[in-house]
């Protein structure tokens, strides 16, 4: 099975994929409560590079689902799994046996299946995304459905208060990252740092990228696709970013952080037209120099 690349390139897909894909169409064709299967993600994507580790994500669009979820053992046609999730029948939810199910399945030979089943009657509220093939269509109800592209991962501009908070919660954790580094609690430090932190700024970073592509191309998982758009001075500094267990180390990449989201956040700023709080910054950034430097790895209070 071969897809073309942006560039005109054919890319081959993984053969034990293709196997998993056969098994899945087979079991839809000749189930009559299945109606339609739409093939949507990654593998429908010309511009991803195939790999082995790209999932299967398939939707079924089901008659009489509560008949497929009463018993989950028909899923077992697929092959030997490795594990299996079950999101909505997780913690405390109460399931209904009536609304939609995602099964995520990971098998002994390293593919990966999703496989989502929506009640027929139901698909207005949960359509194909925008990334979709049509597998199956028994009932003609996709003919409709446009050529795959990356419409629904495009970024959109922020509001003037998604980039206010976008700011205002990146500034506000940053104080608690120096603070565990200075109590030598690196745990602390580094969840606010690579967990709370990271996220705001790769928000801003991703913003960044839509303003240099007109809002019109598709960033990637976890900035996958910045390479070529950001600076690569940018990229560099990012990667300085990730530090290991050294407090040290941890306190370069905070010092990093900052100075690459006050960056891109003012790009961003001059780009939308919307007002960068300096003064949070300012503040904040006097703040950590002092109990930063002051000597972070030393157990002290603040």
């Amino acid at each position: 099975m071969w897809v073309r690349g942006r560039g005109g390139q054919r890319y081959a897909r993984d053969m034990s994929e293709t196997v998993l894909l056969r098994r899945v169409r087979a079991f839809a064709e000749a189930d009559p409560r299945v109606r339609a299967a739409v093939l949507s993600g990654s593998r429908v994507n010309a511009a991803i590079r195939p790999d082995p580790f790209q999932d299967v994500d398939l939707t079924l669009y089901v008659r009489d689902l509560p008949s497929f979820t009463a018993d989950h053992g028909w899923i077992d046609r697929f092959g030997e799994r490795m594990i299996l999730q079950i999101p909505v029948l997780m913690g405390a939810q109460d399931y209904d046996h009536a609304s939609p199910i995602l099964y995520l399945m990971q098998f002994m030979d390293g593919s990966r299946l999703d496989l989502g089943l929506v009640p027929l009657e139901r698909r207005a509220e949960f359509p194909p995304e925008s990334l979709s093939r049509v597998l199956l269509d028994k009932d003609g109800i996709f003919l409709a459905l446009p050529e795959p592209h990356e419409g629904d991962y495009f970024p959109q501009p922020p509001s003037a208060q998604a980039f206010a908070d976008c700011c205002n919660e990146f500034w506000w954790l940053a104080p608690y990252a120096v603070k565990g580094l200075r109590r030598g609690q690196l745990g602390y430090a580094k969840y606010h740092l690579d967990t709370l932190m990271r996220g705001e700024l790769l928000r801003m970073l991703e913003w960044a990228f839509g303003c240099r592509t007109g809002w019109a191309r598709n960033p990637g998982k976890f900035g996958a696709r910045f390479a070529g758009v950001l600076p690569p001075d940018w990229l560099t500094r990012l990667d300085t970013t990730y530090a290991g267990a050294d407090a040290g180390a941890n306190w370069q990449a905070l010092l990093a952080m900052t100075a690459l989201f006050r960056e891109a956040a003012a790009e961003v700023a001059a780009c939308t037209g919307h007002v960068y709080p300096l003064q949070d910054d300012e503040r904040v950034s006097a703040y950590l120099t002092r109990v930063g430097e002051e000597g972070v790895g030393q157990k002290g209070g603040l």
